[in-house]
């Protein structure tokens, strides 16, 4: 897929070559971890195809979504602790196939200096990431969990573009930094008021 096709901001044909250029590409199967915690950073991924989930994990062990990064996006993580030569805070793992462009971290300054678009792309990119990030913080404060629950579910099937979930209960538990058996219960009380279908490892939206 062309970078014009798919990057947020409308790339010049210079950008689109210098991008080529200096980037390098990569796929990952699904379930594979594309970025680890506590890592430096070396470069920063551009989704060309796919989608990728990004975690926080606690001191724990616990889990937590934190939001999506679809096909014309990165990681504004990425870009900051890159940048800073800090180490990773958060884990990436493809939620399907995922092809990534990844551009090296002593590039990224100087694409800074070059194209103005660029610079906006990383501002668009963090007023995304951060509105992502306060509706996680208002949904853990405030929301019940089964509100939680079906919010991933529709979040979920929206970035996957179906209406069936292949997951397990144990992974949707670990994504929303829950137990397991809490996820089965409310899952067959969605089942029991008509909101959603079961099947071994399966959910479906009604």
């Amino acid at each position: 897929m062309e970078l014009n096709e798919i990057l947020e901001f409308k790339a010049s044909p210079k950008i689109r070559e210098k991008l080529t250029a200096v980037g390098f590409a990569k796929t990952f199967a699904e379930g594979e971890t594309i970025l680890q915690e506590n890592v430096y950073i070396k470069a920063i991924p551009i989704v060309t195809s796919g989608s990728i989930r990004v975690m926080h994990t606690d001191e724990d062990g616990r889990e937590l979504l934190l939001y999506y990064i679809k096909a014309g996006e990165s990681c504004i993580m990425s870009f900051l602790g890159g940048m800073h030569q800090d180490t990773s805070k958060v884990k990436a793992i493809a939620e399907e196939e995922t092809n990534i462009l990844f551009i090296p971290i002593d590039k990224v300054s100087l694409l800074i200096k070059e194209f103005p678009e660029w610079l906006d792309y990383i501002f668009r990119l963090y007023h995304k990431r951060f509105e992502e990030l306060l509706e996680v913080v208002n949904a853990v404060a405030f929301k019940k969990m089964d509100e939680r629950l079906l919010d991933f579910i529709q979040k979920k099937c929206q970035i996957t573009k179906s209406g069936t979930l292949y997951i397990t209960h144990e992974q949707i538990a670990n994504e929303l930094g829950t137990a397991r058996v809490v996820v089965s219960r409310l899952l067959k009380q969605m089942e029991d008021e008509g909101l959603v279908t079961l099947g071994r490892n399966k959910i479906s939206l009604v």
